[in-house]
């Protein structure tokens, strides 16, 4: 398995959990990773966004060349356009479609959603009102994790796994959530996918 995925989203949405438990779970299966991180000013309309290799050879560079990425996944509709030039012909797109609307110059918001659906490869939902809906709102961000797990390529398992190491010094109620969260955005994957 080789994926070359990046993350994006804006600062306080948890995408560098989101890296650190697909990082997990991929070193658990013997891979290796690199990973190359930038942090945003959230309260200045920054992004935050993450370059992350999995392979099983050694890999020499942590970033993710334009027309590269077999995957982008986002908590934030825009984020995830912004980072349409490097996703490769056939990668896809996992991305919440609830606005971060933290800029004055913030696109409109049914043409971010228009130009996402109409892209072939797509996992398109409000990761925000499924959280709700699930009762882990604090946890929108690994329900988007679950979602982008029908695609990833990593064993369920595994990620369950890592999802445990991670938030396990928070407590079992903190890893509970989470992993109801995980369960949850991966059903939700599967209907959204169609594939």
């Amino acid at each position: 398995m080789k994926k070359d995925i990046i993350l994006s989203g804006v600062g306080g949405q948890g995408i560098l959990s989101i890296a650190a438990v697909i990082g997990e779970a991929a070193l658990a299966a013997g891979l290796h990773i690199k990973q190359a991180e930038v942090h945003g000013m959230s309260q200045r309309g920054g992004d935050v966004h993450s370059n992350l290799r999995i392979s099983p050879e050694p890999i020499h560079s942590d970033l993710i060349a334009r027309g590269g990425a077999d995957l982008i996944i986002s908590l934030e509709p825009m984020e995830a356009l912004r980072y349409l030039p490097w996703l490769s012909r056939e990668g896809w797109i996992v991305t919440s479609s609830a606005p971060t609307v933290n800029i004055p110059n913030y696109p409109d918001h049914e043409a971010l959603l228009s130009e996402l659906g109409g892209l072939e490869r797509v996992i398109l939902f409000d990761a925000d009102a499924v959280a709700r809906e699930a009762d882990v709102a604090r946890a929108a961000n690994i329900v988007l994790l679950g979602a982008a797990s029908v695609v990833l390529g990593l064993d369920m398992k595994g990620l369950q796994s890592a999802v445990g190491r991670v938030f396990g010094r928070k407590g079992d109620a903190v890893v509970e959530m989470n992993l109801r969260a995980l369960e949850t955005g991966y059903k939700t994957g599967l209907i959204r996918a169609k594939i």
